[in-house]
């Protein structure tokens, strides 16, 4: 058993400190996953990898979350699901009509280039599809496009082998293209 599935289980048990032990094992990790996901987004985004990595860590292991861990790998795939949720509800905040309904102005140059928070809420919409005819393959994307990890990495988290996580990616993004693009 990891440092991480043992402070895991402490705290579904109800230790108030095993957060605090487990913040500085996972933190870097969760750092890299967040990082490279915002590398991905457009320059000028308002939310930081690490607002983004200490968001999804509350939502972790929050006092009212009331979740269990199995072990590290699920930790990990469930911080990638909550990346993906605060993500998706950040585009949603800055579409919104309170805040301009994404009406301001444009250099021209820029009009013809699909918007990247209109382009994440079609593949959060996409994804939801696409989970409910194959979860496997949902959070397969999940982990690798939202959680940066391998092909490698997500396939051990879902216990399959690389080859069938190959297999489900490449289906995977062509059918969530052909999705978000209307087919």
């Amino acid at each position: 058993m990891t440092d991480v599935t043992r402070i895991l289980s402490a705290i579904e048990e109800g230790d108030a400190q095993a957060a605090e032990q487990l913040l500085p094992l996972v933190y870097e990790e969760l750092r890299k996953l967040a990082a490279a996901k915002m590398a991905q987004e457009k320059p000028g985004q308002t939310l930081q990898a690490t607002a983004l990595v200490h968001e999804a860590y509350l939502r972790l292991v929050g006092s009212e979350t009331g979740r269990h861990y199995r072990d590290r790998s699920h930790f990990f795939a469930t911080a990638a699901t909550a990346m993906r949720r605060i993500l998706v509800d950040n585009a949603r905040a800055k579409r919104s009509d309170k805040r301009g309904g994404g009406r301001h102005r444009e250099p021209l140059e820029d009009v013809a280039a699909p918007s990247p928070d209109g382009e994440l809420l079609a593949l959060h919409e996409a994804l939801g599809r696409l989970a409910a005819e194959d979860p496997l393959k949902a959070q397969l994307v999940e982990l690798r496009y939202f959680g940066g990890l391998t092909g490698d990495q997500a396939a051990d988290v879902l216990g399959i082998s690389p080859s069938t996580a190959d297999r489900h990616w490449a289906f995977a993004r062509a059918w969530l293209q052909a999705e978000v693009r209307g087919r």
